[in-house]
């Protein structure tokens, strides 16, 4: 979903900076935005649920371009229920989903010098709450919660807080292969990655009066 969000937005000339966890996903993603960019493209390699891959991510940032317009919240990790896990596994788990969605937003607030956007890639999780994910679910409720308080605090300062809240997408998070991927997507029981990128260009396209505050997308034969 992010790869595609950059290849979208670097298309229509938006300058884009990506960040990556894998060296090889990362220059992947850096081709397919520089293939169709019009602007500049820069790659971060950074591990989101540490504090220093969150300080390296905005320094860069702040040295590529001075002032931030857009944050798409994006990083997250797939788990199941608190018993398959250990205490080192959740917190990885709610470092990448939750706690890097506060903090980087914090640090965006501060160079987006009083206009900006921040959007947060949610997930249905939050309302269907899956016995069989308990684990995830907690971060992606945190992350609904966070963004309607957080959208309350900035909003003042004339900054946007947008949640979007997928159904199942075809992306890795998946356990399906990527045939069965493609069958749901073709029998419309699945979300395309582009799908998810297109919603967040129409949140980032309203006026400056008008906030999506909160977008729910879901394959049209989800059974939810």
């Amino acid at each position: 979903m992010g790869r595609a969000t950059a290849v979208l937005l670097a298309k229509l000339g938006a300058n884009v900076m990506v960040a990556g966890l894998d060296r090889q996903h990362l220059l992947d993603a850096l081709h397919d935005i520089k293939t169709v960019a019009t602007g500049n493209v820069h790659g971060v390699l950074a591990d989101l649920s540490t504090e220093s891959g969150i300080e390296k991510l905005f320094a860069d940032a702040a040295a590529s371009f001075g002032k931030l317009d857009v944050l798409v919240n994006n990083a997250a990790l797939p788990f199941g229920n608190a018993e398959e896990g250990n205490y080192t596994d959740w917190s990885r788990i709610v470092s990448t989903n939750l706690l890097a969605y506060i903090a980087c937003s914090a640090e965006a607030v501060k160079i987006m010098d009083g206009d900006g956007h921040i959007v947060n890639i949610g997930s249905m999780s939050a309302d269907v709450r899956e016995e069989t994910g308990s684990v995830y679910v907690a971060t992606k409720s945190g992350v609904q919660g966070f963004s309607e308080a957080f959208r309350k605090a900035t909003n003042k300062q004339g900054i946007k807080v947008t949640l979007i809240e997928p159904g199942a997408v075809d992306t890795d998070m998946q356990p399906q292969s990527g045939t069965e991927k493609l069958k749901m997507v073709t029998a419309m029981e699945m979300l395309t990655a582009d799908d998810v990128a297109a919603s967040i260009l129409y949140c980032l396209s309203q006026p400056k009066r008008c906030d999506v505050v909160e977008l729910k997308i879901r394959p049209h034969l989800q059974r939810i």
